[in-house]
């Protein structure tokens, strides 16, 4: 059986149902009144309400409200789910050894229950962010500038990892910070903050063939950017190229029913 559903379902129904979908590594959706309880790196409480809660097969058990997009309780993957039943009531129970947390839920009435044998061998392929536009750039170098050359690609320095390294026709160092939105005053802050990695003059990267120190250039790439970034920009000496990350998927697969025979 590659799925199995409930309406309505007493209590003792909803535990067999949810043993039979641990013991068989199924998604267990249920529709169900209930309260929610969370120890661990903090404390939270979350009284009655009828809420989704799905129970995955790597271990993700997630409880989500009737708004937002984000679960308002959730327990990572790897987490150990259990349910038991307690003076007649049924107890749902997620345990995470590292860091240790328990989220514990309180089932008064349960309206729907059923899991399912989901088959997904696909990965989600995206487009248009950091990484597709440094590819892009990797790739046509020329879009940055005319004799540009990247270099080095996620570089680390002390305040954390630069986008593109690379040296303009001249052989100065040019800092590529990549955003595919919107750049804000935040990347700003964020792109002057690795220029002051180069301010060493120890830095290998920015020595001279005669070993005298080399101009170092900031560049900003995004779609667009900010009225108040664009200011700060000009007053830190930053430059802005403005280019629109890739929008399509690298592969044209069809996909068929035939795959989920």
């Amino acid at each position: 059986m590659k799925y199995k559903i409930l309406e309505n379902p007493n209590y003792e129904e909803t535990y067999e149902l949810i043993e039979e979908g641990l013991r068989k590594k199924a998604t267990i959706l249920l529709f169900a009144c209930c309260r929610v309880s969370y120890e661990g790196r903090a404390l939270s409480e979350l009284d009655y309400g009828e809420r989704i809660i799905m129970m995955k097969p790597d271990g993700c058990f997630l409880i989500h409200q009737d708004n937002k997009v984000d679960p308002v309780n959730w327990q990572p993957p790897k987490s150990r789910p259990r349910a038991y039943i307690k003076d007649e009531i049924l107890f749902l129970e997620s345990h995470r050894r590292s860091p240790p947390e328990r989220l514990e839920v309180e089932v008064r009435k349960v309206h729907y229950a059923n899991y399912n044998l989901i088959e997904d061998y696909e990965e989600l392929e995206r487009a248009g962010y950091e990484k597709d536009m440094g590819d892009m750039i990797w790739e046509k170098p020329h879009i940055i500038e005319e004799g540009f050359r990247p270099t080095v690609r996620e570089y680390a320095t002390e305040h954390g990892f630069i986008d593109i390294l690379g040296k303009d026709s001249e052989g100065n160092l040019m800092v590529l910070e990549l955003k595919a939105r919107k750049a804000g005053v935040a990347a700003v802050k964020q792109i002057r903050r690795y220029l002051t990695d180069f301010e060493n003059k120890e830095n290998k990267e920015i020595k001279g063939r005669n070993g005298e120190k080399q101009k170092v250039r900031g560049i900003l790439v995004a779609p667009s950017i900010g009225d108040d970034a664009l200011e700060l920009l000009e007053e830190e000496g930053i430059e802005f190229v403005a280019i629109e990350p890739p929008r399509e998927l690298k592969r044209d697969k069809k996909v068929t029913l035939d795959a989920f025979g």
